[in-house]
């Protein structure tokens, strides 16, 4: 039998490779996102940092390709600490929105073919160059190269061409030669090979770095006119990524380019975000710590300071704004706009996205948060919520996004599109006093104004006849009402800032559902008031009722709106299902100057 390497083994390899469910953390929550970010950026933190052994290395890739989108690389001294690893990612919240694709077990490996027999000779004192290149292979670290490339190999076993009837003399002899090519990319490509036999499918596992990824291509095409390659090596699927740390979990899960900070950058430059040194660049001295939007436009400084300034009214509102400026440049104007979170610094971006010339918008931590990983969210509690459906008076069911509902709902806000409206509905209710809150609600209707999308936001208040069942009089609620979803989400986080905001008051674990859209002829709003009394009665007798109130709008008395509450979505569908809604639909053709139209919400 031919006489096998001996080989020397070092630390134990796992290559995990991920898919994003983008639809899923699309229609997350965002203090769900923000919990997977907080959750997961740390977890890659520690193991970058190897918080959990006493050696190895971790380093996180963004995979290019449909075969995955991360690749985490962990080496660890024994199998116990990847499989902790494993175990301890899969408790983070991000875990549950990927789903792993591939993965890789191995262990680093030095063989004793040429110049590397006296290091396995227990008698022979083996040259110290050898001694440590030995070990540099059994106990690497990863470089801080942007470009990786990982496949798993074997060496062939066909009759004609089986590497393993090879004398010893001459793997050695194909080995050499082989690693005279990989020699002369020395400074261009480093690797960390990894044996396999007994642990995964193939017999190998190469992981290759480099800063550019042509000498990759170029050196493994040029090893594959190398007979040890040519004659000998089956190959298994090729995975390339980029580097990025972990401080760029964010940006990665939003879309944005990764690395947003250099891997290699000198320790003193941890913590300094490529939002940092945009600032930098801009002559502009980055807060000590907070969220920023910088947002660089084309147009005339002049003309940018103009919006800025009306933005930056509604701005003020809110206790998480620290500061909005407008700094000329040579190709325009920068606005630099800086907040407490990071929620309140994306809501922001939405509406400064769109001054007047903007070219690009960067959204991120600065300062102490990039260091110190702050993800700060806006949630006011921890409520769940069911299925959203919009129902109207043909009885057609239009859904609503579950996923940006229950994300408003956390904030107090209910959202729905009205059935046959291409429209998004927003309500929140605040314990304010009402005159209070219409002040707060017309100066930030007055920014809303800017963006055609937005339809309306209005104050109302519940009538004489609108008190709960307790005879307390109901909170005032504000509306917003916007062409699309997207803006409907941005205007959200300002109307969850007005003062006094709670959720709905009497609200428990049942389902809500706002009457909108209910205008009254003027000479028939007494009739409708009456109408809703007769109305208040029989709900009075459904089970699974809890209150119903009727609003109206405080410039517009005749613009209402009904909001009720049930136990459950079925209570609530039996009555809206029943004779008498019927009839009181049918009653309401003459007295109405526009159909009725319902959302519902979980």
């Amino acid at each position: 039998m031919p006489r096998p390497p001996e080989t020397d083994e070092g630390w134990y390899v796992l290559h995990d490779l991920r898919t994003v469910d983008w639809d899923a953390w699309r229609e997350a929550p965002e203090r769900e996102r923000d919990r997977a970010i907080a959750e997961g950026r740390e977890y890659l933190e520690d193991a970058v940092a190897v918080a959990d052994a006493d050696g190895g290395d971790s380093a996180v890739f963004a995979v290019l390709g449909h075969e995955a989108d991360l690749m985490v690389v962990h080496l660890r001294p024994t199998l116990d600490d990847l499989d902790y690893l494993e175990r301890q990612f899969a408790q983070t919240a991000l875990a549950g929105y990927t789903e792993r694709t591939a993965s890789y077990v191995s262990v680093t490996e030095a063989s004793g073919y040429t110049g590397a027999e006296d290091y396995f000779d227990p008698d022979a004192e083996a040259d110290p160059g050898i001694r440590n290149y030995i070990e540099s292979r059994l106990y690497p670290e990863i470089p801080d190269s942007e470009f990786v490339s990982f496949y798993p190999m074997d060496k062939r076993r066909e009759p004609e061409q089986n590497w393993y009837d090879l004398s010893f003399e001459e793997r050695a002899e194909y080995m050499d030669a082989h690693g005279d090519i990989g020699r002369s990319y020395a400074g261009k490509v480093s690797q960390i090979i990894s044996g396999s036999v007994g642990l995964d499918d193939f017999e190998w596992g190469i992981t290759l770095f480099a800063d550019d990824p042509t000498d990759v291509k170029d050196l493994l095409y040029e090893m594959r006119f190398d007979p040890s390659s040519s004659r000998f090596a089956e190959f298994g699927p090729f995975y390339s990524g980029r580097q990025f740390l972990p401080a760029d979990l964010e940006p990665f899960l939003a879309g944005e380019r990764v690395p947003t900070t250099d891997p290699s950058a000198e320790d003193g430059d941890a913590g300094r975000s490529a939002l940092d040194e945009a600032l930098a660049d801009l002559e502009v001295e980055p807060p000590a710590d907070g969220h920023a939007v910088l947002v660089t436009s084309e147009a005339d400084a002049e003309a940018v300071q103009e919006e800025v300034d009306g933005l930056r009214g509604n701005f003020e509102h809110y206790d998480t704004h620290r500061g909005t400026e407008v700094h000329p440049t040579d190709d325009g104007a920068a606005v630099v706009s800086v907040w407490e979170t990071s929620s309140a610094a994306d809501t922001a971006s939405g509406f400064l996205a769109e001054i007047a010339g903007a070219v690009e918008t960067q959204v991120g931590p600065v300062g102490d948060a990039v260091a110190d990983g702050e993800e700060e969210s806006d949630a006011a509690s921890d409520a769940a919520a069911g299925d959203a459906d919009a129902q109207g008076d043909g009885g057609t069911a239009a859904s609503t996004d579950p996923g940006i509902r229950a994300d408003l709902e956390e904030q107090g806000i209910y959202a729905g599109t009205p059935h046959g409206e291409d429209v998004f509905a927003l309500v929140c209710y605040s314990e304010a006093d009402v005159d209070e809150l219409a002040a707060e609600v017309e100066d930030l209707a007055d920014g809303f104004d800017r963006y055609d999308t937005h339809r309306g936001t209005e104050v109302y208040e519940a009538t004489d006849e609108g008190r709960d069942d307790a005879g307390r009089d109901a909170q005032p609620a504000v509306v917003s009402l916007w062409d699309t979803e997207d803006a409907a989400g941005t205007a959200s986080d300002y109307l969850s800032d007005l003062p006094g905001i709670v959720r709905e008051a009497g609200e428990g674990e049942g389902f809500g559902t706002m009457g909108m859209f209910y205008t009254v002829k003027p000479e028939h709003r007494e009739d409708f008031t009456e109408q809703f009394d007769v109305v208040g009665d029989l709900l009075g007798d459904m089970d699974g009722h809890r209150e119903t109130t009727l609003y109206a709008n405080r410039e517009d008395p005749n613009d209402m709106f009904i909001a009720s509450q049930w136990a459950s979505k079925d209570d609530a569908m039996e009555f809206f299902r029943s004779d008498a809604f019927a009839d009181t639909v049918e009653w309401g053709r003459d007295v109405l100057a526009d159909r009725p139209r319902h959302v519902f919400l979980a």
